[in-house]
């Protein structure tokens, strides 16, 4: 079934419209608002080289409208990617009202991990261990694997559950949670 409204996208379009022009047209943009707003002239100087780099060393390649293309091209993969990755482990996760429970616990509850293999690390950036990211967000990614067992001992030991599941899975359960998140929408929207 198709939902449709008349300022909306039809949900199944929206899928693979939505994460392509989140990166390219919104970050992109936030970045510099962020930036200039915070007053970090460094960065913005950082930013400006990059993007001026890049525009001079892709335009006499491929002239202008090449280089957009390109630009957008590989934006538009990215925010794919980075909305996959990212979503994978948050979005399916049960969060309810606080329950006054640990921070640990709390994370736990908020996250879970795929499965370790050389595709899922290299894949998502070490980011399937999200569990440990969230425990230890300044560790460098690729060393979460090493503490993995040890928070893994740690919740058996306390009886927290710790939840790892195959890529496939993690990316069916985002498909599954955007039609009960659009399920809902819809009943709060024909029945106001």
């Amino acid at each position: 079934m198709t939902v449709t409204c008349s300022h909306l996208l039809p949900v199944p379009f929206s899928l693979p419209v939505g994460p392509p022009a989140l990166l390219p047209l919104y970050f992109q943009w936030y970045i510099f608002y962020f930036v200039i707003q915070r007053k970090k002239w460094v960065d913005l100087a950082w930013m400006c080289t990059f993007y001026t780099r890049i525009f001079l060393t892709y335009v006499p390649l491929l002239g202008l409208k090449g280089f957009l293309g390109l630009f957008f091209i590989v934006r538009f993969l990215e925010s794919n990617w980075f909305v996959w990755v990212t979503q994978m482990n948050h979005i399916p996760m049960h969060i309810d009202h606080d329950h006054n429970k640990d921070w640990v616990s709390t994370q736990l509850q908020a996250t879970c991990n795929v499965h370790k293999s050389f595709f899922n690390d290299w894949f998502s950036g070490h980011l399937n261990f999200q569990i440990e990211h969230h425990l230890f967000p300044t560790m460098p990614r690729h060393n979460y694997h090493k503490v993995a067992p040890l928070v893994q001992s740690l919740c058996a030991k306390h009886g927290i559950e710790y939840q790892s599941k195959p890529l496939l899975s993690a990316f069916a359960d985002i498909v599954y949670s955007l039609k009960e998140s659009g399920q809902l929408w819809l009943d709060a929207y024909l029945h106001q």
